[in-house]
C-alpha cells in the first residue's frame, strides 16, 4: 500500500510547466496494477463533532482517468491522517483509496465541494467548490506483481472470478462470530445494551481473541502501541487453515450484539469515528494484501433494517453506504451483504422490516455509486416459506448478484441451492448461491470436541458438498447460539479446527481437479439421494453423502473414462480403474464415510 501527500508531486509539475506526463519517469507516482494507493489532500480544518458536519457538508470525489475512461472514487474525512495511531478526531486531511485495474498512464483530479448536505447531493455542481492541495496529478501503473490474482469480478452466472489470474472463486469461510469487529482494541467500541433477544446467543464484554495472540507474527500490523494482536492473529490462523472469507456485521445497533457500528456514537448516525474506521482498515488491509481473504461485509441485521431512514435509502443510509464504499470498497474481494435475515419475518413486526422495494433501492444505490462494482448479496431467512415470499419478487433484479442462504436444516442445502439457481436463471438475472448459515439456530456447526452426536460429518456431506454439487459457490460456517464458542461468544476459531481442514480439502479438490465452471447439476444421472455435477459426455462428479455405491449413467459418454475417488473427510484421492462410457455403471466407494468420484474422458 502506498500513501502519499500529492501536493509534493504537484509542485514538480508546476515547475515543469504542467506538461502532460506520458512515461513512468515523468509521472508523479508509480504503482503496480491492483495495489492500493491512498492519496491524502490538505483541505478544510474540521472535526468529527464540528458544527458544520464534515461527513454531510463536505464532499470529496476524485476522478481517475485512464485513456477515455473516468473512474470516480469517493473520498472521506481522515482527521489528522494518522488517526489509527493518534486517536485523532480533528484535522485537515481528506483521503481517497484507489486500486488501478489497468496498466499505463492515469491522471487524477480531486473535486471538493462544501454546502449543506452536499455529501448526498448527486448533482456534481451542488454546493460551492473549494480548492484542496494536490488537486491533480498523474500515476504510472506497472504490471501486476508476481502471483497477483486481481479483483473478484462477476464473469459467470454462478461464480465470482479473479480478474487477473482468471481462477474461479469458491468460498470456504467463517460466519461466526457475526460481531467479529466488536473487539476491545478498536477505538470507540462498546456494547450499548446488555438486553439480549430470546433465542440468540449471549456474551459478556467485547471480544479479546486472546487465544490467537500467539498467531500474530513479527512484522504483522498493530496500532496504537501494539494493539490488535488478537484479531490479527485470528485471521492469520484462519487463512493458514484455508479459510478465505470472513462474515461480519458493520452495524448491529439494536441487534443481537449491539456492539458494532461505524459511528462515533451509536445514537448519532451522521458522524463517523475516524480512528475506529482507520483501525478496521488496518485489519482489512492485512486480510486483503497479506492473506487474500474476502471481506463479507454485512450492512445491517433484521432488528435494525429500519433504523436508517425508516428502511429507505435516504440521507442517513446513503451517507452510511458512501462512507463504507469510500473507505473499504477498494479491496480486491468484497461482498456487500444487504442485511442479515433481510425482510419480513415473525419477529420483525415489532422492530420493522425493509420492503422488497426498499431492499432493491439499497442494492441500486450500491450498483450506481460503488465504482468498483463489488458483488452484492442478500442474506435470507431460514425457512422456505419466508425465503420464497421475500425473494420471489426480487427475481430478475440484476443489481442483486446472489444469495447468502440461511438454511434451517442441513439436508435442505442442496435442494435450495439448486432451486434458486434455476429460478434466478429463468428470471433473466442469474444469482450466485452460497450457504452462509445452517440451522437449527441453536446449533449450527458443532465444535470439534462436542460429544456425542457431533454433526460435522453430516453437515459436511449435506451442506458443503450439497451446495457445491448443486452448482453453488461455497459456504461459511455459523456456530449456533448454544454451542461452545457460539455466534456472539466465539473467542477461539480452533474450536472448529477439524471443520476448517475438511472444508479446505473440498475446496482444494474442486479447484485442482474439477472444471466446475463448465458443469451443472445433473442428479438424474445418479442414484436417488446422491448428487451429480456434470458436463455430460465429458466429465462427471458424483457424490455419495454416506458412502456405499451409486449408479452413474454414462450413456452420453464414449470411450475410456478415468476414475478418481476423493474422501470427503480428508480430501485424500485415490485412482480407480478406468471404465467404459456408453452405459450405466456401478461405482463402489473405496472406504467408509462420504466420497466423491470424478469420472472423465481418459487422456
Amino acid at each position: 500500500m502506498l500513501r502519499l501527500f500529492p501536493i509534493l508531486c504537484l509542485t514538480v509539475l508546476v515547475l515543469a510547466g504542467c506538461s502532460k506526463p506520458d512515461t513512468e519517469a515523468t509521472a508523479d507516482i508509480s504503482i503496480a496494477k491492483w495495489q492500493k494507493l491512498s492519496l491524502d489532500f490538505a483541505g478544510p480544518e474540521t472535526s468529527e463533532d464540528a458544527a458544520q458536519n464534515p461527513f454531510t457538508d463536505y464532499r470529496l470525489d476524485v476522478n481517475f482517468t485512464h485513456n477515455d475512461s473516468v473512474f470516480t472514487v469517493p473520498g472521506y474525512f481522515a482527521a489528522d491522517g494518522n488517526a489509527d495511531e493518534t486517536g485523532a478526531a480533528a484535522g485537515n486531511v481528506w483521503r481517497v483509496n484507489f486500486r488501478p485495474n489497468s496498466e499505463g498512464l492515469w491522471t487524477w483530479e480531486a473535486v471538493m465541494r462544501k454546502g449543506k448536505d452536499v455529501a448526498n447531493n448527486s448533482n456534481s455542481s451542488g454546493g460551492e467548490r473549494i480548492q484542496v492541495d494536490g488537486q491533480s496529478g498523474s500515476i504510472w501503473v506497472l504490471p501486476p506483481v508476481a502471483g497477483e490474482k486481481g479483483r473478484l469480478i462477476r464473469n459467470h452466472p454462478r461464480y465470482l472470478q479473479w480478474a487477473e489470474s482468471r481462477e474461479y472463486f469458491l468460498k470456504g469461510g467463517a460466519d461466526s462470530p457475526e460481531n467479529f469487529l466488536a473487539y476491545k482494541d478498536f477505538d470507540g467500541t462498546y456494547r450499548h445494551s446488555n438486553n439480549f433477544r430470546d433465542g440468540e446467543s449471549k456474551t459478556e464484554g467485547l471480544h479479546h481473541y486472546t487465544a490467537h495472540e500467539g498467531d500474530w507474527k513479527t512484522g504483522d500490523p498493530t496500532w496504537n502501541d501494539g494493539k490488535g494482536k488478537g484479531i490479527i492473529g485470528a485471521v492469520n490462523y484462519l487463512a493458514g487453515e484455508g479459510v478465505n472469507s470472513v462474515y461480519f456485521l458493520v452495524m448491529n445497533i439494536n441487534g443481537d450484539g449491539k456492539d458494532v457500528f461505524p459511528y462515533a456514537n451509536h445514537e448519532d448516525h451522521l458522524r463517523f469515528d475516524c480512528s475506529k474506521l482507520d483501525q478496521w482498515e488496518i485489519l482489512f488491509d492485512h486480510m486483503d494484501d497479506n492473506l487474500g481473504m474476502m471481506l463479507h461485509i454485512v450492512l445491517q441485521e433484521t432488528e435494525n433494517e429500519t433504523l436508517l431512514d425508516g428502511g429507505d435509502t435516504g440521507p442517513e443510509r446513503s451517507l452510511f453506504l458512501r462512507e463504507l464504499v469510500a473507505r473499504f470498497g477498494h479491496h480486491r474481494a468484497v461482498t456487500w451483504n444487504l442485511g442479515e435475515e433481510n425482510g419480513r419475518n415473525k419477529w420483525s413486526e415489532k422492530t420493522g422490516f425493509q420492503t422488497n422495494e426498499q431492499t432493491a433501492a439499497m442494492a441500486a444505490w450500491l450498483a450506481q455509486y460503488d465504482p468498483y462494482q463489488n458483488y452484492i448479496s442478500l442474506h435470507t431467512h431460514p425457512n422456505e416459506k419466508e425465503r420464497e415470499e421475500i425473494l420471489a419478487p426480487l427475481l430478475g433484479d440484476a443489481n442483486i448478484g446472489g444469495l447468502s442462504l440461511q438454511i434451517d436444516r442441513p439436508e435442505f442445502s442442496h435442494g435450495q441451492t439448486k432451486f434458486w439457481l434455476e429460478k434466478s436463471s429463468k428470471a433473466g438475472a442469474a444469482w450466485i448461491a452460497n450457504v452462509d448459515e445452517i440451522g437449527p439456530w441453536f446449533r449450527g456447526l458443532d465444535p470439534d470436541e462436542r460429544t456425542p452426536y457431533n454433526n460435522q460429518d453430516s453437515v459436511r456431506a449435506l451442506t458443503l458438498w450439497g451446495n457445491l454439487m448443486a452448482g453453488g459457490a461455497g459456504v461459511e460456517w455459523y456456530f449456533g447460539a448454544r454451542n461452545a464458542h457460539n455466534d456472539l461468544g466465539m473467542e477461539d476459531w480452533r474450536s472448529r479446527d477439524r471443520a476448517w481442514k475438511w472444508t479446505n480439502a473440498a475446496i482444494r479438490f474442486f479447484q485442482q481437479h474439477v472444471p466446475f465452471a463448465e458443469m451443472e447439476s445433473h442428479d438424474e444421472l445418479v442414484t436417488d439421494g446422491h448428487f451429480c455435477l456434470a458436463d455430460p459426455g465429458f466429465v462427471y462428479l458424483a457424490y455419495l453423502p454416506f458412502g456405499g455405491e451409486t449408479t452413474l449413467d454414462l450413456s452420453g459418454a464414449t470411450g475410456n473414462m478415468s476414475v478418481l475417488w476423493v474422501k470427503g473427510e480428508t480430501g485424500e484421492t485415490s485412482q480407480g480403474e478406468n471404465i467404459a462410457g456408453g452405459a450405466k455403471v456401478t461405482l463402489l466407494a473405496p472406504g467408509a464415510g462420504d466420497y466423491g468420484v470424478l469420472v472423465k474422458r481418459a487422456e
